[in-house]
């Protein structure tokens, strides 16, 4: 007998927070809803049981079967988008369904985007094209696979009913998976009602849910501010390395979880450029790759300063504490962007020389504007006398020869094997990535034709980003010239 409910190990602890920290809210039903993909090891991971088929699953996952134990919120926040603060955010379409725990007793919520009108909606649909869908699930699993913390994707869906751009266009409903979907922005929102009694309840919340270690220590507020700042610059380094640009990192888009969330307009660089930017609504290119970190501490400044009655009643004091994090956040993000990057030419970034090597490859890459990513990746080969692929990235080959002869000289000084840094290096420099020209074929593929299997063949390919595949190299290949995606678009 087919089981008529998909089964989830559902303990909802955000619901059990105060009414004003959400909206009870049903996500709205659709009217033919088909599979798409189903990210089946992830839910397994999750203890999520009776998959017993598309169908049942389309309809969960669509928000029309609404599962046992599940109780959809819509959650409130608010954010400074581009500098600019707003009062009031919050999910307007998505629904929190509930929140899950695995079999190492994790935490994750299970939440469904595009799933209709919330109270704060505003003038939207509450609904998600299929580009959206399609882009966010091959992007935050192509994130996982190359080590940067992310949300996940849990399933896709088509649901049957068009929604209304600039044109009507197909819709879709995507699952995302997170460690929490509170933002600093979630922080924000009752800074601004001047609500100091639930902005408590809710530091208390993260603390207990995110940072259970703060609660031993003698400032439990501050802690927490330190570990957030401490994994928000590791994750800065992660995008940094693999040439990440978010494109939208308002508060709001800010995880306290510190995971890579809201895959908006964001765009892994081709060719070098410091200065990239691809979002179509950062006109000033606020959210620019060279400009990522300085933006990280500002969001962790709105954080910080949320949380200064709770840090010291005195304010000096309080202040005091949040400028060392603050201060201590520069130097932490610095450093783990120099890791990174020192790391990806098989050297060590605590060694002076090593890092000053580093500089001197960005400023040629600067100056000569090579692929990021096939630049990285192919200079290993040099470490076995195969340098044609590497230098073929350069015009000036005078210039990265005598850089090569710089860096060999170095890598003779090291203990580790030439074999071991070789492994190293491609272990941390990723053939394949989610290139933009590739996740747009994607994409305009499912909705011109209503064909999904060229994204279930990148994203199947982009499981294994280190690793060389048989495939055909377009997946690798940075775009030719007409292939090129100038712009990236939000979806809302």
């Amino acid at each position: 007998m087919t089981p008529k409910q998909i089964a989830f190990n559902f303990d909802n602890s955000y619901s059990r927070l105060p009414d004003i920290f959400y909206e009870n809210v049903n996500p709205q039903s659709v009217k033919q809803p088909q599979l798409i993909t189903f990210n089946k090891a992830l839910g397994q991971s999750l203890g999520i049981q009776n998959l017993a088929s598309n169908e049942l699953l389309a309809e969960t996952f669509s928000g029309n079967s609404i599962p046992n134990g599940a109780n959809p919120v819509a959650l409130a926040y608010a954010g400074h988008q581009f500098g600019h603060f707003v009062n009031q955010l919050g999910d307007g379409r998505a629904v929190l369904l509930g929140e899950v725990i695995n079999g190492q007793n994790e935490r994750f919520d299970i939440q469904l985007k595009g799933s209709g009108k919330t109270k704060f909606s505003r003038q939207g649909d509450g609904r998600s094209a299929l580009g959206p869908v399609i882009r966010e699930y091959i992007l935050s699993e192509a994130m996982h696979a190359l080590n940067v913390p992310t949300t996940r994707a849990l399933a896709a869906v088509t649901s049957g009913e068009d929604v209304y751009r600039e044109t009507p266009l197909p819709g879709g409903i995507f699952t995302r998976v997170a460690k929490s979907h509170v933002r600093v922005g979630t922080f924000e929102y009752f800074v601004a009602q001047n609500d100091h009694q639930n902005l408590k309840i809710l530091a208390d919340y993260v603390i207990q849910r995110l940072y259970p270690k703060a609660l031993d220590a003698a400032n439990p507020y501050l802690e927490m501010l330190h570990a957030f700042s401490d994994k928000q610059a590791k994750l800065i380094g992660k995008w940094m390395g693999i040439g990440f640009i978010h494109g939208v990192m308002n508060t709001d888009n800010t995880s306290l979880a510190a995971e890579t969330i809201d895959y908006g307009p964001c765009a892994f660089m081709d060719e070098y450029n410091p200065q990239a930017c691809f979002s179509s609504i950062d006109h000033h290119g606020r959210y620019a790759f060279a400009n990522q970190p300085q933006i990280a501490q500002w969001n962790l400044a709105c954080l910080a300063s949320c949380l200064l009655s709770l840090i010291d009643k005195n304010e000096t004091k309080a202040k005091e504490k949040i400028n060392a994090v603050l201060t201590d956040f520069s130097k932490r993000v610095n450093k783990a962007i120099s890791k990174t990057m020192v790391g990806k030419i098989g050297l060590d970034h605590k060694n002076k020389e090593h890092a000053e090597l580093l500089k001197k490859l960005l400023k040629i890459m600067h100056e000569e504007k090579p692929d990021y990513t096939l630049s990285f990746r192919h200079l290993s080969d040099v470490i076995n006398n195969k340098e044609e692929a590497f230098k073929s990235q350069f015009a000036n080959k005078d210039l990265i020869s005598d850089w090569i002869n710089s860096w060999k000289a170095l890598l003779n000084k090291e203990p580790n094997k030439t074999d071991d840094i070789y492994h190293s290096m491609n272990s941390v420099n990723p053939l394949y990535i989610p290139r933009n020209h590739l996740v747009e074929r994607a994409i305009k593929l499912a909705i011109d034709d209503n064909d999904f299997s060229y994204m279930l063949e990148l994203s199947k390919i982009l499981d294994n980003p280190f690793i060389t595949q048989d495939v055909h190299d377009d997946f690798s290949r940075p775009p030719k010239e007409d292939e090129k995606v100038h712009q990236t678009f939000c979806g809302t």
